[in-house]
């Protein structure tokens, strides 16, 4: 009986060590908890895909290793990366922090071999501070300092610039800002190894989960402290527009395979707004609304479905549902009207571009009448949104003509025409393609049937959009040689998603290339080095055109423009 107590005890205790484990994870150990973004790359992977010999032969490479201001410590470790004494087949880690000096970038990786290692920061550095704390080196240099036991290295870059830049869609009121900082680089460098792992993200569980997914790239972005110390944050607080990100977090996973890129991605909302996005978040896209489209070309496409009554929620946990309905009384309707006029689905498409030609009439010389001629590509456009109720849903459009969304005047004109139906309103640049669209259609594009059974999905033909900017790119002969190389290239893009789970949004991105058997960094890197050819070349012409020029600087007719395609024989 002792035994068999013992046995139960033995198998909890091992139970319980299983699931520390499961939220735990060896990459985050020195990483600080509050770091505003991640990159993780599996070294491993990715030189299985890429070849570091393969990577030479990229036209960036030969660049790189042609530029004198590069030190020769550092191409002596591109030529071979074991001469730097870092492991490149293993994790390499790059984080991010913002703190009271302003912020930091991290690069954290494994030591190959220790000796070659400081020799080669040494050289790097140039001069820079030695010090030794509990058997972890330093060298400093402003503004950089990096540490190194047998097994890690962690390199500490200053950057006070970005504190106050990195925000979403943030630049401060002059873009970058010079900050001089007092940052102590070797204590921030001390402060990583010395890092507890309460204090990390080894034990955050989100994080634990997306180190688990099986990807050649991680990536983690804490939201609200990208938002932390940002100018705008104090009037975001004012109107609570702050608990859009307040405890969220956006991880995604790579995959370089066959002819694609996958990514997946997964918003975790935050406590104000998690129990609203449980309640409403989910449901599946209208399929009809896609195969009603009278199109023969569809460079893009998409649909989403959504519970109205989700929006009044949300505006008020931000309590914004007065001001709004105060803004909405002045062009006659609220909220709930658009509830009641909005089934939750909507669909919007550009199709079939043709090549349109256009005059702007200008007064020349003589006050005569000159004319500008351009030839550009149109495309079809088609709006559409389920209705809900006709009555409710007219009160919507009225409100859209007095603002100004699509004015008497422009479809006077034909540059737009809209109605509606019982189940359906439909805006486009064209009236036959409402007429059609509302009397219905099956047309079954290959597209739906990728991106259906999603609250979101949306299709873009790369194809399809490139071909139709064809003439502009055959007016210089550099932007044609990367455009047939584009041509190439890209294939189509599909976005799924918009399902709850777990506290988070869940979204799947795959972008498709038209080499289908060959993996896609090698793809990537070969289209890279096509394009870096051409810039060179460009660069080059560019150069010889002005030494050409500097000697007959007052004689415009000797300018001479060296042809690109002759630099790249050259």
């Amino acid at each position: 009986m002792k035994l068999f107590r013992l046995n139960i005890f033995a198998a909890f205790v091992l139970l319980a060590l299983l699931v520390s484990c499961g939220k735990t994870n060896k990459q985050g150990k020195m990483i600080p908890k509050d770091a505003v973004m991640v990159l993780h790359l599996n070294g491993k992977s990715l030189n299985e895909k890429l070849p570091w010999d393969e990577l030479k032969t990229n036209v960036l490479f030969a660049q790189l290793m042609a530029d004198s201001s590069v030190p020769a410590t550092f191409k002596r470790a591109m030529e071979n990366p074991d001469n730097s004494g870092i492991d490149i087949k293993t994790d390499i880690l790059v984080f991010m922090l913002k703190d009271s000096a302003g912020a930091y970038v991290a690069v954290e990786g494994t030591v190959k071999d220790a000796a070659k290692f400081k020799s080669f920061n040494l050289d790097l550095s140039e001069g820079g501070s030695e010090s030794e704390t509990n058997g972890v080196s330093y060298i400093a240099k402003a503004p950089m300092c990096v540490g190194w036991n047998k097994e890690k290295f962690v390199y500490i870059l200053n950057t006070p610039q970005l504190g106050n830049n990195i925000s979403f869609g943030n630049t401060g009121s002059g873009g970058m800002t010079d900050i001089t900082s007092s940052r102590d680089l070797g204590a921030t460098c001390r402060s990583v190894f010395d890092l507890k792992e309460s204090a990390s993200l080894g034990k955050d569980e989100k994080f634990s989960d997306l180190m688990k997914k099986e990807g050649d790239v991680h990536f983690w972005l804490n939201a609200e402290q990208a938002h932390k110390g940002s100018p705008s944050i104090a009037a975001l607080s004012m109107i609570k527009m702050d608990k859009l990100y307040e405890g969220s977090y956006t991880v995604a996973t790579a995959n370089f395979n066959e002819g694609k890129l996958d990514i997946d991605y997964k918003t975790y909302a935050g406590p104000a707004i998690k129990d609203v996005l449980k309640k409403y978040a989910g449901g599946n896209l209208d399929e009809s609304m896609l195969k009603r489209l009278p199109a023969k070309d569809v460079a893009m496409a998409m649909a989403f479905h959504f519970k109205p009554e989700g929006i009044k929620e949300l505006l008020k946990v931000m309590e914004l549902e007065p001001l709004i309905n105060m803004g909405l009384a002045f062009v006659g309707f609220s909220l709930d009207d658009f509830i009641k006029a909005n089934k939750g689905d909507i669909m919007l498409a550009v199709s079939d571009f043709r090549m349109k030609t256009d005059s702007i009439k200008y007064k020349g010389k003589d006050d005569k009448d000159e004319y500008i001629v351009t030839n550009e590509p149109q495309p079809d456009f088609i709006f559409a949104a389920a209705v809900n109720d006709k009555d409710a849903f007219g009160k919507l459009i009225k409100a859209a003509q007095k603002m100004g969304s699509f004015s008497d005047s422009a479809v006077d004109q034909g540059k737009i025409s809209y109605n509606t139906n019982n189940n359906l309103f439909a805006i486009s640049n064209s009236k036959e393609n409402v007429d059609k669209y509302l009397a219905g259609g099956s047309n079954n594009f290959d597209f739906i049937s990728k991106i259906s059974g999603n609250p979101l999905g949306a299709y873009f033909n790369v194809q399809t959009l490139m071909k139709a900017f064809a003439n502009e790119a055959g007016k210089d002969s550099s932007d044609k040689v990367i455009y047939d190389a584009s041509l190439k290239f890209w294939d189509n893009v599909y976005l799924t998603g918009g399902d709850y789970s777990d506290g988070g949004i869940s979204y799947k991105m795959e972008i498709n290339l038209l080499d289908k058997k060959t993996n896609s960094l090698k793809q990537l890197n070969q289209y890279l080095a096509k394009v870096a050819e051409v810039m060179q070349a460009k660069r080059k012409a560019e150069e010889l055109r002005w030494k050409t020029i500097e000697p007959v600087m007052m004689d415009t007719t000797a300018i001479i423009q060296a042809p690109v395609e002759d630099v790249i024989r050259k």
